[in-house]
């Protein structure tokens, strides 16, 4: 039930995007670590980061393996670190590939980008998966702020169609240590972040299932992505956390979709719900 709700979700999605007719790339869910390195995620989110390790040992180390693991013990001591993370966002393998075509066009470009995504949540709340599936509709070049807008009122209309309630308001990101809670308080007063949220778990705290994040030109910069007329490009994205979604709808509307409202069961394949 769960994986045709994901995809009847991602599929009311493409029917709100499209008119924006974005690029489709598909990425693994994986980075190279560099790149998440020139992104700045360290500074303000390594508590979050997932890294791959692998084993490079010789055969005796791998007799050590063995042993270790027969006991009960430790045995990962022996694995070291590889080039790759786990993506933390579906957009973060984009920025790459979009600097390497060298300065943007006139147009910009936007981008519908889609992933298993991995973040190391400390947390027991049912919402807050560590691998999850997000979708994001990137901007890069072009009306960035007017682009987030409309997707602002785009999500606003597919939850009301959902017939779920719903609050939209300033957010942050969960910054780590003493120095994230100046970032917080930065992105906070720039409004760099809305966050629409559902009840879900708790009724008095609800979900973030929706973020809109305006980046002005800190990934631009981060990865040499330029405009035509050669400065850093300002960039804006909106993320969809389809399984938060999910939960919502069975949260609100029960467990079996065939005993949902006959609106809500119409909505994934009607265009009535475009805005």
């Amino acid at each position: 039930m769960l994986e045709d709700l994901l995809a009847r979700l991602e599929a009311l999605v493409d029917r709100f995007a499209a008119e924006d007719a974005a690029e489709r790339p598909r990425f693994p869910p994986a980075c190279a670590r560099a790149d998440v390195e020139r992104s700045g995620y360290l500074e303000g989110l390594p508590h979050l980061l997932g890294t791959v390790h692998a084993f490079e040992g010789d055969e005796r180390e791998h007799r050590a393996l063995l042993a270790e693991s027969r006991d009960g013990r430790d045995w990962t001591r022996s694995q070291r670190s590889t080039a790759i993370v786990l993506a933390p966002a579906a957009c973060y393998p984009v920025y790459p590939p979009i600097a390497a075509r060298g300065p943007l066009s006139s147009r910009g470009v936007l981008v519908a980008v889609a992933s298993w995504c991995f973040r190391h949540e400390p947390s027991g709340e049912p919402t807050r998966l560590q691998f999850f599936r997000m979708r994001e509709q990137v901007c890069f070049g072009i009306s960035e702020q007017d682009f987030r807008a409309r997707w602002m009122e785009r999500a606003q209309a597919l939850v009301r169609a959902l017939e779920m309630p719903r609050r939209l308001a300033v957010a942050n990101d969960p910054f780590f240590g003493r120095a994230g809670r100046v970032l917080e308080e930065s992105q906070r007063a720039q409004s760099l972040k809305f966050e629409l949220s559902i009840p879900v778990h708790d009724p008095e705290r609800p979900t973030a299932c929706f973020s809109f994040n305006y980046h002005r030109d800190h990934f631009a910069r981060s990865f040499g992505i330029r405009n035509a007329e050669g400065t850093f490009a300002h960039t804006a994205c909106t993320g969809f956390g389809l399984e938060r979604l999910a939960f919502a709808l069975m949260r609100h509307h029960g467990l079996d979709p065939g005993a949902w409202p006959r609106t809500v069961r119409a909505v994934p394949w009607s265009r009535r719900c475009a805005p």
